[in-house]
């Protein structure tokens, strides 16, 4: 199952990168697609197939796309073995309505987060992306309250989807800015940049992949439910 979530893994997300698989707003590329994948796996086989098969699926994707093994070993692999980690795990355990809620007071306060890294931090980002940005953050709000109202099955997942996510992202925002300040990064995004720059980044990872868990997520986890039952094994 692990090699099988990877192989797919690198599979849906090279060619979301070719533009076949999402669409392409000038040079803003939908990654958020291909994330589905490993949520999935390790919600439904558990959090180190969901985890190890990410991050050897990121870090055979990152060869095809930029070929900067240093880059994707100090960022990309750890940040996706965290994220579906604690997706896998979370997935497996009980969550209250309470902290269903707690996620959508925190998504509303990662929106307020977007204008103050546009107007306070005084980051280099245009009005079309921080639009984009709350967009995105605005719909998985939404889509939060439908998972727990439709969905209340699959909450763990969501809230697992939810932090698993913040991790992931913030370990890119980070690791990207802390890569940034001793080496060259790829595609021409050039080196030294601010610390805004990861706070973008962060923002900007976590908001595009959110919608994509919680409007695939659930439904593919119920049907997988009803098709194979005995692999449902929450605590």
């Amino acid at each position: 199952m692990t090699s099988l979530n990877a192989a797919l893994y690198v599979a849906v997300g090279y060619l979301t990168f070719l533009g076949i698989f999402a669409p392409i707003v000038g040079v803003v590329r939908f990654w958020g697609i291909a994330v589905i994948i490993p949520a999935v796996f390790g919600a439904l086989f558990g959090p180190l197939v969901g985890g190890v098969g990410a991050a050897i699926g990121i870090f055979l994707s990152d060869m095809l796309v930029h070929g900067n093994a240093l880059l994707s070993i100090t960022v990309g692999v750890p940040a996706n073995f965290a994220m579906f980690y604690l997706i896998g795990y979370l997935s497996r355990r009980t969550v209250s309505v309470r902290a269903m809620n707690i996620g959508v007071a925190v998504g509303c306060m990662g929106i307020v987060l977007v204008f103050l890294i546009r107007w306070v931090v005084e980051a280099q980002t245009d009005i079309f992306s921080a639009l984009l940005i709350v967009f995105f953050s605005g719909l998985s709000i939404v889509l939060m309250i439908v998972v727990n109202k439709f969905w209340a099955r699959w909450r763990s997942y969501a809230i697992g989807s939810i932090l698993g996510n913040a991790v992931g992202s913030a370990i890119v925002g980070i690791g990207l800015w802390g890569f940034s300040q001793f080496f060259l990064l790829p595609g021409g995004m050039g080196s030294h940049l601010p610390i805004s720059a990861g706070l973008i980044w962060f923002v900007w990872t976590f908001s595009n992949q959110m919608p994509f868990l919680l409007v695939f997520g659930p439904p593919i986890l119920s049907a997988c439910d009803r098709a194979f039952p005995s692999l449902s094994r929450r605590v």
